[in-house]
Formats: C-alpha cells, structure tokens, sequence
C-alpha cells in the first residue's frame, strides 16, 4: 500500500528536472510508429537539447517511412530496472522530421558526438567532422523527433504515478 500523499509530491518544476535527468542519462530510445494497422518500434541512440530528440537512422527504415507518412510518432525513454518500485520512465507523442544542413545540425550533431564519442572513431585521424561525413560514413540521415506530449512516470514517487510534463511551443 502506498501512503503516499499529494502534498508529498514533487513540484511540476521538480518533475521537469527529473524527467530532464532521466533523458540526459539514457542513450537508447524506443521509437513507435504505426501505418495500415501495423505497429513497428525502433530503438535508436538520440541526443537531447532541450526536450527535442536527434538521431540518426537510415531514410529507408520502416520507422522513419512510416513516421514521415503518417506525421506521427511515439517514443519511450526509461531507466532499465529489475523491481517494480524503480521503474522511471518517458512516454511521449509527436513528430519526427529530418534535420538538414545548418546551425540546428551541427549542434546536434556536436553534441551527439560528444555523448556518444566512439563514433568519431570511425573517421580515423580526420578532427573535423560535420553532417555530410557523417551521413556519407554511415548511410544514415539526422532526424529530429519533437514531442508535443511529454509523460514522466516514476514508481519511485508512488505506484504508478504519471504526470504531464509542460514543453515549449
């Protein structure tokens, strides 16, 4: 049983950082798309700036034609835990759009190499990197997935709590 009371929850600015924290500790997230009546998920690695998701994926993966298609998408970020109790997570709904040359990619792409610094490794001794190489290395494209709706669920809190968490338009 959970005694949890309300005056003993977090604030809604307290919750924002938690769920800012959770993201900026995962690599992975799940992306879910849907089309036809076929549902797909995808895990992609993603860098974050402020609550708006980059990654790189290949333009003819099922997740992307379908996300592109339908103009809708959903993705989940969570904290890998083997009790109930320790369950935290991010349920979100939104949009997923490619990202092309200018200053929104190289800050994105910035800051993925630098959460994500092995794959610099894949252009040898080369310093400077920037899109172009990097979609060329790897055959892949930047996208960007734009929540509308944010969900932060934490178990930590109380069973099952879930709340909304406000994003910029």
């Amino acid at each position: 049983m959970n005694t949890t009371s309300t005056t003993d929850l977090p604030s809604e600015e307290e919750l924002k950082e938690r769920a800012a924290d959770l993201i900026r500790s995962q690599s992975t997230m799940t992306l879910a798309t849907a089309l036809e009546n076929k549902a797909w998920a995808a895990p992609v690695y993603y860098v974050d700036i402020d609550f708006l998701f980059y990654f790189f994926s290949s333009p003819s993966s099922r997740h992307i034609l379908e996300a592109l298609e339908s103009k809708t998408a959903s993705a989940a970020v969570f904290h890998p835990s083997d009790k109930w109790k320790d369950i935290q997570g991010i349920q979100m709904s939104g949009s997923i759009k490619p990202v092309g040359p200018g200053w929104e990619a190289a800050k994105a792409l910035r800051a993925y190499l630098r959460k994500f610094p092995f794959t610099g490794d894949f252009f040898g001794k080369k310093k400077i990197l920037d899109l172009q190489d990097f979609s060329k290395t790897f055959r892949v494209k930047l996208y960007r997935f734009r929540p509308t709706r944010l969900l932060y669920m934490d178990n930590r809190i109380q069973f099952g709590f879930r709340a909304e968490i406000p994003l910029s338009p």
